[in-house]
């Protein structure tokens, strides 16, 4: 009976201690195999960074529509100028009214740079020198209409001119348009390339039409004193040049927001 007790003793005891090792060697192996899937296992890279790029990109791609489409508008005003003193000067009442076609096309423009504008601000949000230019290009795309919208008005006046009697050269009255002409030039070359220097030479420059406008005036009234039959179309005369005179006006104020733009500086009253 001890013998038999004996024996079952050490069968149970056999049996504990392989099973002890069994399940010792499992907890070992799924340790390891934990540890080497998790060794294996691929970290996402973070989207943050490319989420940044593509920000950046697509606000860099709208900024560039944004000051294609306000140099378009720029140069749509310098021929509407240029065209509406070569009809006026040459008497050339076809090319006045391709100008007064012209002006919905600008008022249109104007209008689709605000929009874009609004656009970029609300959407993209951008900040520093980025938001300075977006600011810069609302502010600029109703003076660019404007100085489109003058020269309209002196379309209009060489359709009238060209029904009457031809007046007596006003030579001033030329230099004045030349001149207006090269600054509207020079100021949009200046916000293109953000050139503030070029830009507060351009603003200098408009003491000079200022002059030109004071010589061509003090003229008309000499003429129309002298002159009464010719008062009524010195006085269209007049006109035209307060207009040319408004346009370096305008021409300044595209300037100075080219300084803005570039040095975040406000000059206006204080050049």
């Amino acid at each position: 009976m001890v013998f038999e007790l004996c024996a079952l003793n050490f069968v149970l005891c056999d049996l504990y201690l392989k099973r002890r090792h069994h399940t010792n060697t499992g907890l070992k192996h799924k340790t390891q195999s934990t540890k080497f899937k998790d060794q294996n296992t691929k970290i996402k890279p973070p989207r943050t960074n490319f989420k940044i790029m593509e920000y950046h990109r697509h606000l860099d791609d709208e900024l560039d529509s944004l000051r294609d489409r306000v140099l378009l508008l720029g140069g749509e005003a310098e021929t509407a100028l240029e065209r509406a003193m070569k009809a006026l000067t040459e008497r050339d009442s076809e090319l006045a009214r391709k100008v007064l076609d012209q002006d919905d096309k600008i008022d249109q423009l104007e209008v689709e740079v605000d929009r874009q504008c609004i656009d970029i601000i609300a959407l993209r949000q951008p900040a520093a020198r980025d938001l300075r230019f977006v600011i810069s290009v609302a502010k600029m795309a109703p003076v660019l209409e404007r100085i489109a919208d003058h020269a309209a008005n002196i379309a209009r006046v060489a359709i009238d001119l060209n029904n009457e009697p031809e007046l007596k050269s006003i030579v001033d009255l030329s230099r004045m348009s030349d001149h207006a002409l090269r600054m509207l030039r020079a100021a949009l070359d200046a916000f293109t390339s953000g050139d503030a220097a070029t830009a507060r030479e351009v603003i200098l420059s408009d003491a000079e039409i200022n002059e030109l406008y004071n010589h061509v005036f003090h003229q008309l009234i000499e003429m129309m004193v002298t002159e009464p039959s010719t008062a009524t179309r010195d006085a269209r005369l007049l006109f035209v040049a307060k207009h040319l005179e408004r346009i370096g006006d305008y021409v300044t104020d595209i300037c100075e927001l080219t300084v803005y733009m570039a040095e975040a500086a406000f000059i206006k009253h204080f050049k």
